[in-house]
């Protein structure tokens, strides 16, 4: 608090909230395939992030294997990345701004062979959160769920809860 922009973060956190709850849940076999990800706004500290790295979005091959960051190369293939790499960046976000910059993008995809995995690095159930059950993405390291929520037949509104941090991130994933 106290910083210039917090009111603006809390409205925009509170009606994305808002919407969130007006939405009715999703199943895990709703899920399942491959979706495309993108921002959505509301002046978290994420916002403009997973772009900026090339983040392609996410893919559900099943309720036990689930890669939750799909990037696209150079060369314009897909590419599945261990989160446990990605983490360390959430925590110098405020403190290192430029990390949004089209340099730090170009040169993680020149690096992003180095944090490349085969393995799913998540499980798909169901969970209750604000007050609904629905399909819950859960990280086999980290302590973050991204539960989703549907916005129509090809799109969900995905929140970001990670323990500790106050403010939820906020993503749309829309079915390839």
């Amino acid at each position: 608090m106290g910083q210039p922009g917090n009111t603006q973060a809390l409205t925009a956190t509170e009606d994305a909230l808002a919407l969130f709850d007006s939405l009715e849940p999703v199943s895990t076999e709703f899920m399942i395939g491959a979706w495309r990800g993108e921002g959505f706004p509301t002046h978290h500290p994420l916002d403009g992030v997973l772009e900026a790295f090339h983040w392609h979005g996410k893919r559900f091959d099943s309720r036990e294997h689930v890669h939750p960051l799909v990037f696209r190369q150079r060369n314009g293939e897909l590419t599945t990345v261990n989160p446990m790499y990605m983490l360390p960046a959430l925590g110098v976000l405020n403190r290192m701004p430029f990390l949004k910059s089209p340099g730090s993008g170009n040169l993680f995809r020149a690096v992003m062979g180095l944090f490349a995995t085969g393995r799913s690095r998540a499980r798909l159930r169901m969970t209750e959160y604000r007050g609904k059950s629905s399909a819950t993405m859960i990280y086999d390291a980290l302590p973050i769920n991204d539960v989703f929520r549907k916005l129509d037949d090809d799109r969900v509104l995905g929140i970001m809860d990670l323990k500790g941090v106050r403010q939820p991130f906020f993503f749309v994933l829309r079915r390839e």
